[in-house]
């Protein structure tokens, strides 16, 4: 039985149909998504959400880690059922047709193309707390000139890194995220044993503050980077079509990393709000102080390193040394495996003929997706240059990423009803029930990510409809196939749904795109015009009503079996 990533004998490949390595095992697998969840994260995560939520943001992690559960079960049976490289991308693609194929695949794809800028993002700030680094980060938290040019040399080691092959990257990442999960661990007990402060739990406005407690908790899931720390079960899922035993492995990794990761973060979440020199609350007067240091140094040292900050303060410079270390190592880690899954994506929206087939071209023995891993992540430098540091990339990342995720649970309630009979090696629970509601859970993540959010990745949204059109009209890839509108009808109307409850909310109030420059006061929205709460119930009512209409409109079992020829073959003649 294979438990990790060893080769085959020498000069043997098992290929896929697709003509990918299926090299990799469960601890392979494990270790892909595992190695995404932990990464900048649990770096940041915890001082942005404490400083929206104070305390309170613990339950915050608690609400947030079910809700991404719930996702991340419903891709463990789709993933199962279609072990295939890019998985979250095609999907909706399998069940919808090529219309809301490219439209989820676009979404999944820009998600995981901008995590790697974050990732270096975040390495690169905590290298700046220290003297010889200092340089690398300007006064607002954005990169310097320096800086940019030690994130190109970052990216281009992630590039070397999976030009190796998929073999060598699951050898790699396995060693980087043992360390990875094993640092905060270490943290999460010294700083609860040796330095925690009950009392801060209570100070600087108390467990719950800025008096719309439950509010505050709401907007620091998106907003605070809790969704995002969250993200990456799915990354087992994109390399579904490099597992060894997708069957058995798939589901296993994705629901054995999200559970972990789910544990560690809220401990350090608690571990962190524990572990703050009472000092730093009171002279930053309220937790939203915390990340408005002003003059203050140990405020300003605490937002470029927060968990070096606070063990430094503490006295417990050995662990700051680790810690220091790790800051490095976790955002690189991350940043490398999403670089390989962004790269399957491309090359899943290139198997679905949305873009150039030169995308799903693999070179060399190593068998890798070479342009798609290249142009990704030159994809992602471009990132740099309107949103160089790591909380304005955030929003829309975590965005991005949950309406890829929102995809998942309408593919499989179609596909329930498409292709019963098709072997499901993890099988939802009450799926018909579960599947709307995580829809639902899908679209509030978006929702309180706010109107500024939303409409900045509508602008996105456009771009990448530009793209798969050149690529259409100037036949780039010979294997587009014809638009499923009929089977699509629903997703328009969902897309500008979303933009008009959110307009009318109570989330991210200002201008479009970001709410910066010249749209700061045009087309204003986010004043809370619907009300709190009943914000909300109107999402619930109209997602479920997006809901049954894709169920209405799915596309007949016929052509499914079409897109998924590659995955279950029609049988030979005279079998």
């Amino acid at each position: 039985m294979s438990t990790g990533t060893e080769s085959p004998p020498p000069g043997e490949m098992h290929l896929d149909a697709e003509g990918l390595d299926r090299g990799v095992g469960f601890w392979g697998l494990l270790w892909a998504s595992e190695g995404s969840i932990i990464g900048s994260g649990w770096l940041f995560g915890a001082l942005t959400a404490a400083s929206i939520a104070g305390p309170s943001a613990i339950i915050a992690w608690i609400i947030a880690s079910i809700i991404v559960i719930l996702l991340a079960l419903v891709h463990a049976e789709l993933g199962g059922l279609f072990p295939v490289s890019g998985g979250t991308s095609r999907y909706p693609h399998y069940a919808f047709g090529s219309f809301a194929g490219a439209t989820f695949g676009w979404f999944s794809y820009i998600q995981a193309a901008t995590v790697a800028p974050i990732e270096v993002l975040a390495a690169i700030s905590y290298m700046s707390s220290a003297s010889w680094a200092a340089n690398f980060v300007k006064a607002d938290g954005t990169l310097s000139g320096t800086g940019i040019l030690v994130a190109v040399i970052l990216m281009f080691v992630f590039v070397c890194v999976n030009l190796v092959g998929v073999r060598w990257l699951a050898r790699v990442n396995s060693a980087l995220t043992s360390w990875k999960v094993l640092v905060p661990i270490l943290a999460i007990v010294v700083l609860l044993a040796t330095h925690f402060h009950s009392g801060n739990f209570t100070a600087a406005g108390g467990f719950f503050i800025h008096g719309a407690e439950f509010k505050q908790i709401l907007i620091a899931i998106p907003s605070g980077g809790i969704v995002f720390a969250l993200l990456g079960f799915e990354q087992a899922v994109q390399l579904g079509g490099e597992s060894k035993n997708p069957k058995r492995d798939l589901p296993l990794a994705v629901i054995s990393s999200i559970l972990l990761g789910a544990l560690i973060y809220t401990l350090v979440q608690v571990a962190f709000i524990g572990a703050i020199d009472p000092k730093l609350l009171t002279e930053a007067h309220t937790w939203t102080g915390i990340a408005t240091p002003g003059t203050n140094n140990d405020l300003a040292q605490l937002n470029k390193a927060p968990f070096y900050e606070v063990a430094t303060l503490a006295g417990l410079g050995w662990l700051a040394i680790i810690l220091r270390i790790d800051a490095v190592i976790s955002p690189a880690g991350t940043g490398l495996i999403y670089l390989t899954s962004s790269s399957r994506l491309s090359f899943g929206l290139s198997r679905n003929g949305y873009i150039p087939q030169a995308f799903e071209r693999s070179f060399g023995r190593a068998r890798v997706p070479a342009i798609g891993i290249v142009v990704t992540a030159l994809i992602g430098l471009l990132f740099l240059l309107p949103f160089p540091s790591w909380g304005k990339l955030v929003g829309v990342v975590t965005s991005a990423s949950v309406l890829m995720y929102a995809g998942a649970p309408l593919a499989l309630g179609a596909l329930r009803h498409q292709k019963p009979e098709l072997p499901r090696a993890f099988k939802l629970p009450a799926g018909p029930i579960l599947a709307p509601v995580s829809f639902i859970l899908a679209n509030f993540i978006v929702f309180w990510a706010g109107w500024q959010t939303y409409s900045t990745l509508m602008v996105v949204m456009v771009i990448g409809a530009v793209l798969i059109a050149v690529s259409i009209v100037f036949k780039l890839n010979p294997n587009t196939p014809e638009m499923d509108w009929s089977a699509a009808v629903w997703v328009v109307p969902y897309l500008v749904g979303m933009g008009i409850i959110s307009y009318f909310g109570g989330y991210g109030q200002g201008g479009i795109i970001g709410g910066v420059g010249p749209f700061a006061n045009f087309w204003v929205g986010g004043n809370g015009g619907l009300g709190f709460g009943w914000d909300m119930l109107v999402l619930a009512i109209f997602s479920l009503v997006i809901y049954y209409a894709a169920m209405r409109y799915r596309i007949a079992p016929a052509k499914v079996d079409q897109y998924v020829r590659d995955v279950y073959p029609p049988p030979a003649e005279g079998h």
